[in-house]
C-alpha cells in the first residue's frame, strides 16, 4: 500500500543540557569507605542547583515531544514518524512557534548563566567546583531544536545496477517491510481510541465510595479532540476505524460535563453508549 501522496516523514530532535556530572571526589570517598558499593556507587552533582531555569527548558522540550507524538504516528524504530499531509501546515506552524519559544528560553538562560552559576555556588557549598562549568557558548551548543521533513520512500526509488530478478526481490522485501511498518503505525490510532473509551467508561462507573469523584472538562474534550485528530491520522482510510470514530462522536453528542457531575442517570446513560462502542470492535 503506497501512502506517499498522503503522508510525510518528520523527525524531531531536541537537545537539552543535563547540567549533571559525576562527582568523582564524593564517589571515591563513598567507595573507599564501603567496599560493598565500590563497583556501583556514583554520586551525581547537579550543576544548576538553586535554579529552575534549565529544568523549565527541559520540561518544555518534554512537552513538545509529547505534542509531536500526538500529531504523528510511529514509523521507524527511532527518529522518523509519519505525519498526514492534511496536518502538515498546522503542525509546521505550531512547531515553528515552539522552536521560537524554546530558542527564546535558551537565549534567556544563556544571558543569565553567570547568575545561575552564582546561585549554584551558594547552594552547593563545598561541592561547588568552578571547573565543572563550561563557558556560556559551550553550554549554548548543548541545546538544540531540529525538525526534518522527508518524503515517504517507495520501492520504486531504488537505483541499483543489479540483475532484474534480484532487484525485484529487494523491492518485494522493501514493500513488505513498509506494509508492516504501516500496519504498526495504524495500530496507534486504535490504541488511542481504546484508551479514551476505557477511561470514560471507568470514570462514569459509580461506586459506593464515600469520596466523590471529580469529573474534569478534559474527560469529554480529550475524546472530542481525538475524534477530530483521527480524521487526519487515518491515513489508510480504514473504514472500520472511521466507523469507530463516528461511533464515539455520536456517543458524546450533546454530553454536558455539568450534567455528568450532577446526574447519576446521565453518567449511566453515557457509560452505556461508550460501553456499546467498546463491545462493537475487536480491540
Amino acid at each position: 500500500m503506497s501512502i506517499s501522496s498522503s503522508a510525510l516523514l518528520v523527525e524531531l530532535n531536541i537537545g537539552v543540557w543535563t547540567a549533571a556530572i559525576q562527582d568523582k571526589t564524593r564517589t571515591e570517598e563513598i567507595t573507599h569507605s564501603n567496599s560493598a558499593v565500590r563497583s556501583a556507587a556514583k554520586v551525581t552533582k547537579h550543576l544548576m542547583a538553586g535554579t529552575s531555569a534549565r529544568k523549565d527548558i527541559a520540561d518544555y522540550a518534554a512537552a513538545t515531544r509529547m505534542w509531536h507524538n500526538t500529531k504523528t504516528l510511529p514509523w521507524a524504530d527511532r527518529g522518523s514518524r509519519l505525519i498526514p499531509l492534511s496536518l502538515f501546515f498546522d503542525y509546521k506552524q505550531e512547531a515553528d512557534v515552539r522552536k521560537a519559544t524554546f530558542d527564546g528560553m535558551v537565549d534567556k538562560f544563556i544571558d543569565e548563566y553567570p547568575q545561575h552559576v552564582e546561585k549554584a555556588k551558594a547552594n552547593l557549598g563545598d561541592l561547588f567546583d568552578e571547573t565543572d562549568y563550561p563557558d556560556a557558548e559551550e553550554v549554548r551548543k548543548k541545546f538544540s531544536f531540529k525538525l526534518v521533513f522527508s518524503p515517504m520512500p517507495e520501492s520504486g526509488d531504488f537505483r541499483l545496477d543489479i540483475p532484474a530478478q534480484a532487484l525485484e526481490e529487494i523491492k518485494q522485501e522493501y514493500e513488505a517491510s513498509q506494509n508492516a511498518r504501516l500496519a504498526e503505525a495504524m495500530r496507534e490510532p486504535w490504541d488511542r481510541l481504546y484508551k479514551v473509551l476505557q477511561n470514560i467508561s471507568a470514570k462514569l462507573t459509580d461506586t459506593n465510595d464515600d469520596e466523590k469523584k471529580r469529573y474534569h472538562e478534559t474527560l469529554i474534550s480529550n475524546a472530542q479532540d481525538l475524534c477530530t485528530m483521527l480524521t487526519h491520522l487515518n491515513v489508510t482510510r480504514d473504514p472500520e476505524l472511521e466507523k469507530a470514530r463516528r461511533d464515539l462522536q455520536s456517543a458524546l453528542l450533546g454530553v454536558d460535563i455539568v450534567e455528568i457531575r450532577e446526574s447519576a442517570d446521565t453518567r449511566a446513560d453515557v457509560k452505556k453508549r461508550i460501553d456499546e462502542v467498546l463491545k462493537a470492535y475487536s480491540w
